[in-house]
């Protein structure tokens, strides 16, 4: 297992650096645990659109689906997690979601409502020395091409508290970036899911690119 991970480390750092040569692929982690996993079908392939659009960046339109536990991981440099319910990680499932930190990979968790108890608790499992913190304002996620002087913005109330943006790092480098009462995602899902205003999808997009931009120029951003 350990020179497995260890090949993976190579593989993983070899892609990134050479991901402004070709298309790029992201995913969507599918969990265990019963939580809808699956939620959001359309905003990732929109979020893809509007980054390839404006960012002028290379991402394939169809996002990929990876498991928890699987070394295909590795071939992704940005998974987005969502859902609403339980999650669950096994022993392997927190072992490679760990070394897929460690090595390089991002990950994105948005709280599509009722995620949060289930989140802190299982990441625990991943970096059991670690809590979230919360990203302060001026952190460069807010600030790509996009500005965001406020952190997140609002897409949907959920419980009516202020968006919050939370992180963890592994050696000084964020490499989960949680996104709670928010719901970046419903906000990425096509108009007529969940009739959104245009501004308000709008704010959601950028601000999803900000977080891709963020990921794929990390060497250019100091936090």
């Amino acid at each position: 297992m350990r020179k497995l991970i260890f090949f993976l480390f190579v593989s993983l750092s070899t892609f990134v650096l050479a991901q402004n040569e070709t298309t790029v692929k992201i995913a969507l982690l599918k969990y265990n645990g019963g939580g809808d996993w699956y939620s959001d079908p359309t905003a990732l392939p929109n979020l893809i659109e509007f980054v390839n659009q404006n960012l002028d960046a290379n991402i394939h339109p169809v996002p990929s689906t990876v498991e928890t536990g699987s070394f295909d991981i590795f071939n992704f440099p940005f998974v987005h997690m969502t859902g609403h319910g339980n999650v669950f990680f096994s022993d392997n499932d927190a072992e490679v979601l760990r070394a897929y930190l460690m090595s390089g990979g991002f990950l994105h968790i948005d709280d599509n409502y009722g995620l949060d108890p289930y989140i802190r608790r299982e990441m625990k499992k991943i970096f059991p020395e670690q809590e979230f913190v919360e990203l302060p304002f001026d952190h460069p996620i807010y600030h790509q091409e996009y500005e965001f002087e406020n952190g997140l913005p609002k897409i949907h109330e959920h419980d009516g508290k202020a968006p919050q943006g939370f992180g963890l790092y592994y050696e000084d480098r964020l490499v989960v970036f949680y996104t709670y009462e928010c719901d970046l995602g419903d906000g990425w899902e096509s108009a007529a899911v969940h009739n959104n205003p245009q501004h308000i999808r709008e704010k959601a997009l950028q601000m999803g690119a900000n977080i891709i931009s963020y990921v794929f120029n990390r060497d250019k951003n100091i936090p």
